[in-house]
């Protein structure tokens, strides 16, 4: 059990996610034209593609690895967080008309509305909008969440603008949280809440953990529906790397500390700490940087 000073700030952010790709310029593609993003960065070899001047996703490429199988443990999906609704329905119909067969599936998950896509090397993609704070239920120290019907074109009747289609890359998107695929959930809890310093928000079944900082709904999730039992992760396309963005100094070198204490390995060069989770997912903790300072 996680105490106060041991929780994670309530200003953490999660950062840039970088993916190992196979096909850099199919993977570029999808991003730009499916999603909406654009190229904020270039740098070995790699491209950092966001809003603005807002990096979300690193593509890194990796020729010579292979898409990890359904079952193992990594990446989950990636959920990008849109402000409105109409900003939203703007990105739901780029990608839904570049490749159909990608769209897999949507849900209203009681504190979000969220619709779900695959990129062309098998990355989970979630992209969702928030209703109000204040509009969520909560039951003690967990939140009510459900997965009910959120039918697509219904949605896009609703919300989809020429407004939201012309400004679609100029409208703000951040990495709401990231999902991933472990090999059981109570290790995940040991790690992520007793350990590394989130609160846990909701579990599922036995199959799903839900964590967050600061009250939020979730800013990670692991689940095993695919993957339980799963072992430590290959050296495979798919996740590289997940940042986590803490607003002072003094909560990454907390942060170096307890890890150590609970003989977690930490790789600490005074600005960042980067360290593995029990699935051999990276890790990466840095004091936020100001929007468009890309961090490689």
């Amino acid at each position: 059990m996680t105490t106060n000073k041991d929780q994670l700030s309530a200003n953490l952010r999660m950062g840039t996610v970088m993916l190992k790709v196979g096909n850099m310029n199919l993977m570029s593609n999808y991003y730009q034209k499916a999603l909406g993003l654009d190229i904020v960065a270039e740098a070995d070899g790699g491209q950092y593609l966001g809003r603005g001047t807002e990096p979300l996703v690193h593509l890194q490429p990796a020729g010579g690895l292979h898409i990890p199988a359904r079952g193992e443990a990594g990446l989950f999906h990636t959920a990008l967080l849109f402000t409105d609704q109409a900003s939203l329905a703007a990105t739901v119909a780029s990608a839904a008309q570049y490749d159909p067969q990608l769209f897999a599936g949507s849900a209203d998950h009681l504190v979000s509305e969220a619709f779900y896509f695959t990129d062309p090397e098998g990355n989970g993609i979630e992209l969702y909008w928030d209703r109000p704070r204040d509009a969520w239920n909560w039951n003690g120290s967990s939140v009510v969440m459900d997965s009910l019907a959120l039918p697509p074109q219904q949605f896009l009747t609703q919300h989809l603008t020429e407004e939201s289609v012309t400004g679609q890359r100029q409208a703000v998107a951040d990495v709401g949280h990231i999902h991933l695929q472990v090999g059981d959930v109570q290790t995940a809890e040991k790690f992520y809440v007793d350990t590394l310093g989130f609160a846990k928000t909701a579990g599922w079944h036995g199959q799903a953990l839900f964590v967050s900082a600061g009250g939020y709904h979730h800013h990670m999730a692991m689940n095993v529906w695919n993957s339980r039992g799963a072992g430590p992760r290959k050296d495979t396309l798919g996740l590289g790397e997940v940042l986590i963005q803490l607003p002072a100094k003094d909560d990454v070198g907390a942060l170096s500390e307890r890890l150590s204490h609970h003989r977690i390995a930490v790789a600490d060069d005074g600005a960042e700490i980067r360290f593995e989770d029990p699935w051999r997912n990276q890790i990466r903790v840095s004091v936020e940087v100001a929007p468009g300072n890309v961090q490689s």
